[in-house]
């Protein structure tokens, strides 16, 4: 039961790592706590039920229009919205992204509704798979090796490709990137696209095993505020390793205590972190002289 316990929390946890890790590097290269990733994803994922439902398309090619078009919106909201702000403060950018978040909101309710429906998948919830004593049914074992493998992706371009460095760059120190020839205002951009479509793939793969509707999101950007701050809001690794040990955490306490607990774990989690190590688990805490 434990080795079950924990191997279904990665699953779950690595979805609360793909939101987190679209938190990360939008505050570390725009210093802004993206309040409207959830409903960025949410609003990919009724884009993607539209283009099966209403225009029959298959299942990938709505999956890449999809993405198609929470990198388009991520870019869109960072131009449009943030980019014009003249010397925001940190306060100001967060009542931004909470203005983004309600008018997504809004305008989701507004043209599919908020009754709750049914995302097609062509995978069975029902369909199990053995690995050992393990047991994994093929939505989760498909989350989870989807997840892994976008995951790795990512750190790997964040790393070592010439952008990736850019994107580093301008996270440490944008003047100094923009003297060195970095073209700071298309990078950050493009970091809001690539954290939108991060939220994307987690909202697709979410839908199938919960329900689709406007508040769906609600809850799994939670998990990952609490996995960004455990892990670090400035380690893209810390999000991963936060998101799976959330998901673990919250499975061993509803499979040995009671699943009424699973979700105030992430609140105790943020609450904690806060408190004992402010900079999370694997993040850095800078000091200011004055």
């Amino acid at each position: 039961m434990f080795v079950q316990l924990i191997v279904s929390g990665l699953a779950t946890g690595s979805l609360y790592a793909l939101l987190a890790l679209g938190l990360v590097i939008i505050y570390r290269t725009s210093n802004v706590l993206n309040f409207a990733q959830g409903e960025i994803a949410m609003v990919s994922t009724f884009v993607a039920f539209t283009f099966l439902e209403t225009l029959h398309i298959p299942y990938l090619g709505a999956f890449l229009l999809a993405i198609v078009t929470s990198f388009l919106l991520g870019a869109a909201i960072e131009i449009a919205l943030l980019r014009p702000a003249r010397h925001p403060t940190p306060l100001g950018l967060i009542i931004i992204t909470l203005g983004v978040q309600q008018i997504l909101y809004g305008a989701a309710g507004w043209v599919w509704g908020y009754d709750t429906k049914v995302f097609p998948s062509p995978l069975s919830d029902t369909k199990i798979h053995r690995l050992g004593s393990v047991v994994l049914s093929e939505v989760n074992l498909w989350i989870l090796t989807a997840s892994i493998i976008l995951m790795v992706a990512f750190l790997v371009f964040f790393r070592y490709t010439r952008l990736g460095v850019a994107m580093r760059a301008i996270s440490q120190n944008p003047t100094t990137a923009r003297l060195m020839g970095a073209r700071t205002p298309w990078i950050v951009s493009l970091t809001w696209a690539i954290a939108s479509v991060l939220g994307a793939v987690a909202g697709i793969l979410i839908a199938p095993v919960t329900f689709l509707d406007p508040n769906m999101m609600l809850n799994p950007l939670l998990k990952a505020f609490a996995a960004a701050t455990l892990g670090g809001m400035n380690s893209l690794a810390g999000a991963v390793v936060g998101g799976g040990s959330l998901g673990i955490l919250e499975n061993l306490v509803g499979g040995y205590l009671t699943p009424e607990l699973k979700d105030s774990v992430a609140f105790f989690v943020i609450v904690l972190v806060l408190c004992l190590r402010p900079s999370g688990l694997m993040g850095r805490h800078y000091r200011r002289r004055v």
